[in-house]
């Protein structure tokens, strides 16, 4: 798994003639694992959705490798780029197993089965996500946080060196937020994760891409980008953000008015 080098140029995407992203512009480096943050429709899960097939963008380009992601074929660039939604998924009738099996699916012809190394990546897959223990149970039978793990083991599965995860640790109790995030910090993979989590972006993120009314307005190494001012801009609230006295990383604290909400 190589990780890729993946590049977002101009990119605009409009829906019935209102703009969601506009003029976006990333460079991500092979290895690097960065966060796109900002308020609720912000734009982020739009973007991601231009970078694995899932919406085209209006103008400008996605780059893989300097491959045009779009035009790549569905099963190629499931080869390169694996992705895990934040909406969730149909009901399957399918066992935990079966779910994290389809990740292989884009190396096999029609109606091939799983050989011996498939088999070792899926239950690999499994183990690190802490779902080995589910493997036999109904995937529509499992609760949000277990689904999630489920789903992103199924990317683990697809051995890209880049992935895209919407809301990773949506659903997840704090320990598994933590392994979730660290395990995509130690693949070594090239990383793009939309996370609400300020605090957990600062503290597994090389940068913060911050974005507002579909524009991206700040990209940097989280101490940079995660000030006072861009926080009162963007999210309109007052916070301190301090480096933190253990780890050294920016711990953001919001600051609550008397009435309960956030001081002007």
């Amino acid at each position: 798994m190589t990780p890729g080098a993946l590049r977002v140029e101009n990119v605009g995407v409009a829906v019935a003639g209102r703009a969601l992203v506009r003029d976006a512009c990333l460079d991500v480096a092979p290895g690097e694992v960065v966060s796109l943050v900002g308020p609720n429709g912000a734009g982020k899960s739009t973007l991601l959705r231009t970078l694995y097939h899932a919406r085209r963008p209006t103008s400008g380009r996605v780059l893989l490798d300097g491959e045009d992601v779009w035009r790549m074929s569905g099963r190629r660039l499931a080869r390169r780029l694996a992705a895990v939604l934040q909406e969730s998924p149909g009901e399957f009738e399918l066992t935990v197993y079966e779910v994290v099996a389809m990740g292989r699916s884009p190396y096999k012809r029609a109606f091939q089965g799983d050989d011996t190394d498939d088999r070792q990546i899926i239950l690999d897959a499994l183990a690190a996500l802490d779902v080995t223990g589910l493997a036999r149970a109904p995937f529509d039978r499992l609760s949000g946080g277990e689904k999630q793990r489920v789903l992103i083991a199924r990317a683990l599965t697809q051995r890209t060196g880049t992935i895209v995860l919407d809301e990773p640790t949506n659903h997840l109790d704090l320990r598994h937020q933590l392994d979730v995030l660290r395990l995509v910090r130690g693949l070594g993979l090239t990383a793009v994760l939309a996370l609400h989590d300020l605090n957990l972006a600062a503290a597994f993120c090389d940068r913060i891409c911050v974005m507002n009314a579909g524009r991206i307005v700040a990209d940097g190494p989280p101490a940079r980008v995660l000030t006072p001012a861009l926080l009162a801009e963007v999210y309109q609230v007052e916070a301190d953000v301090t480096a933190h006295p253990r780890t050294g990383l920016p711990q953001i604290t919001v600051l609550p008015g008397i009435d309960g909400r956030a001081t002007p």
